[in-house]
């Protein structure tokens, strides 16, 4: 007659048959189900746990009572372990079901021409940074928000300075009044580029400008701008116009010319607007330049004595309005379909 099972082999079978529900559990409420089963009021480790109160040596009935904790742990550690395995493959077939073919509708879009493309400010401020970088420029960048010395003071315009009411500003709350604003044109970046790379200095300023303007069909209140700097030993006037003539060239094409007329900028002395000739003959305005002014060498951590330098800007989308034939500004804006067609 086969003797009766000892509750340590009767713990060791509930173990080991537990551990192979677990493992050949094929789905989580399958898994919650064994678990419930093994480790709840009726499964077989509790009952042994019910039965230590059988057991008259205390010191055995402290050891098996170890001996079920473990397998409790043992048991609920490979639930997890395998709860994980099941909820990967669970997500990788909902995945899988709930995948959609859009290569009949990307096939469908690309027949129909029905494409995004960019923006025309966008277009012509890539086109403008690779001419540029063509004629041996770098490309730096500035933040939006600016203090008033790099937007206003270290541009040769102190607080009392009339030129300021030339640039009609939006101001930002912050601690003194009026020391923070959005920046009204990209010339701040210069003083940061002269106060951050070493000369000699071939860079351009591409980027975004706030103004307090109503909008209209030449003017938006927040508009781009590009901007020029040059600073070398030796730099002239003379500098600035082959400049200009050889953008002007390269961007417009052969039959475009350029001219500059004598006008003011505190920034610059001299001062000049240019201004590009078309094919047939009328000219239009296109920005500001001149040869950088001693202050703003000075506000940049540069001797005027040892370094000179030239400065240049306009407007992007201004540019883009010219090059596209756009009557109105805020065309370009409006996200009318009948618009952006015409250029798709």
């Amino acid at each position: 007659m086969a003797s009766e099972s000892t509750p340590q082999q009767l713990l060791a079978t509930a173990l080991a048959d537990g551990l192979a529900q677990i493992e050949a559990s094929d789905s989580t409420d399958a898994l919650k189900a064994v678990l419930t089963g093994l480790t709840g009021k009726k499964g077989s480790l509790v009952a042994i746990r019910s039965s230590l109160g059988k057991v008259d040596d205390l010191e055995a009935r402290k050891a098996l009572g170890q001996l079920v904790n473990e397998a409790m742990t043992t048991l609920e550690e490979a639930s997890v372990v395998r709860s994980r395995a099941l909820r990967a493959n669970e997500f990788a077939a909902q995945i899988e079901q709930e995948r959609v073919d859009l290569t009949e509708l990307a096939m469908s879009a690309q027949a129909s021409r029905r494409r995004g493309r960019m923006h025309l400010v966008t277009q012509a401020t890539e086109r403008l940074e690779d001419v540029f970088v063509g004629l041996g420029f770098q490309i730096a960048e500035g933040p939006e928000v600016e203090t008033d010395f790099y937007n206003f003071e270290a541009l040769n315009m102190p607080p009392s300075h009339p030129a300021r009411s030339m640039w009609d500003t939006l101001f930002i709350e912050s601690d003194i009044e009026g020391s923070v604003v959005l920046r009204t044109h990209t010339s701040p970046v210069q003083i940061r580029v002269m106060k951050e790379w070493p000369p000699p200095i071939y860079a351009i300023m591409p980027g975004r400008v706030f103004r307090k303007e109503t909008p209209d069909a030449t003017h938006m209140p927040v508009f781009h701008q590009i901007e020029g700097l040059v600073i070398d030993r030796g730099i002239t006037f003379a500098d600035l116009a082959g400049t200009i003539e050889s953008f002007t060239k390269a961007f417009f094409g052969p039959g475009f010319t350029s001219r500059l007329r004598p006008s003011y900028f505190p920034f610059t002395e001299p001062s000049a607007e240019f201004d590009i000739r078309r094919p047939d003959g009328s000219w239009i305005e296109l920005g500001g330049c001149g040869m950088v002014h001693p202050h703003v060498l000075r506000a940049g951590g540069l001797d005027p004595n040892e370094w000179s330098g030239f400065a240049f800007g306009f407007g992007i989308d201004r540019m883009a309005k010219e090059r596209h034939g756009v009557e109105d500004l805020r065309d370009m804006y409006s996200d009318d379909v009948r618009f952006t067609e015409q250029f798709s």
